[in-house]
């Protein structure tokens, strides 16, 4: 079988492989690959800067962001052939630590986790692989088409629950958000904050391709003026491009009793300069909160993908911008103006 692979550590050192096919073993799923996104992750595992590869191996598998048919399944369990399935990416650590051993192992402590794709286990950029029905999502058949946005919802998911159990700290009833960002986690982020009844405003530099119209057709508004402007009064911020200006910027002027979540990370290190005497009287005397959210539990890709089952289909089809054959996988990780997510056809 078909299968990109990449040394971690070496840039350029991507390839599609010829792999044996992996056996069905009574236990897990041997799944066939439909599709897979690609995000910045992979760019950053392409380019050397990040990924290990399994122990004893010199090349891992590539790919997180799965969308597969289930072939085989062991007998007895709550999967069968024909199902439609993503793989959980991240894997509780073998010790475990506390948040592992409760389930929570998106926020392990001990960074002893292992990733599909990323860290130590193979991820899904094959034909066909095997998966743990514990860390298999089955997904409504009516998503197949756009079911490879699961990984990236269900990071949004945790962000949305996060921001909600900060909330509850006190009486909260929020109208506005803002999101920044209009890539396939922004535009996400943005959803979820609609079917949660918000006033969403979304900002961007593009002002034309798809995104303006994307971001309009949820019922949000989409802003292309400077952050000042624009999010004094918004009750939650979910940052979500890593620019090192933007995440200061958004840090320094939410609403009094505002959350700002972070999900992006910046490349490098900023320039601009930071008064932490502000910010910090800002922060206590306005009881405001900014935090970090990255990758995703089981119940967050379960609770994405009732939020993907509620969404307007075409839509979401809408944020697939681009499907490439497994066969032109490079063609996949070019940028282009009018992307927004750009994904590799497993079967062609």
């Amino acid at each position: 079988m078909r299968a990109l692979t990449v040394i971690p550590g070496v840039a350029g050192s991507a390839r599609l492989d010829d792999l044996p096919e992996p056996e069905a073993d009574g236990e897990r799923l041997l799944v066939q690959g439909l599709a897979l996104g690609v995000c910045g992750t992979d760019h950053e595992i392409l380019d050397g800067e990040y990924g290990w590869a399994p122990p004893g191996r010199e090349r891992l598998i590539l790919g997180h962001e799965s969308l597969g048919r289930v072939i085989e399944a062991p007998d007895g369990g709550d999967f069968r052939a024909g199902d439609i399935v993503v793989g959980v990416v991240r894997h509780p650590d073998p010790v475990p630590c506390p948040n592992c051993a409760a389930g929570e192992w998106d926020m392990c402590r001990n960074g002893k986790y292992t990733e599909h794709g990323i860290k130590e286990l193979d991820g899904f950029a094959a034909e066909r692989y095997l998966l743990e029905p514990a860390l298999a999502v089955r997904l409504d058949p009516g998503l197949e088409r756009v079911g490879v946005l699961l990984e990236p919802a269900s990071v949004l998911a945790k962000a949305w629950e996060h921001i909600e159990a900060i909330g509850r700290r006190a009486r909260w009833e929020p109208r506005r958000a803002l999101i920044t960002g209009a890539g396939p986690v922004g535009l996400l982020a943005a959803l979820m904050a609609r079917q949660r009844g918000l006033e969403v405003h979304v900002l961007d530099r593009n002002t034309d391709g798809p995104k303006p119209g994307l971001v309009r057709d949820l019922g949000a508004d989409y802003v292309t003026e400077g952050v000042e402007g624009t999010c004094l009064d918004m009750d939650v911020i979910v940052e979500c491009t890593g620019a090192g200006k933007l995440v200061l910027d958004v840090m320094t002027c939410s609403a009094p009793g505002g959350i700002v979540c972070l999900t992006g990370i910046p490349p490098g290190s900023t320039e601009k300069k930071f008064d932490v005497a502000e910010f910090t009287r800002d922060m206590v005397l306005q009881n405001d909160v900014v935090f970090g959210s990255v990758n995703a539990n089981r119940r967050h890709y379960e609770m994405a993908a009732e939020s993907l089952a509620r969404a307007d289909r075409s839509w979401l089809e809408r944020l697939i911008t681009r499907r490439t054959p497994l066969g032109r996988w490079g063609e996949a990780l070019e940028h282009r103006a009018d992307d927004v997510k750009s994904v590799i056809d497993l079967t062609a």
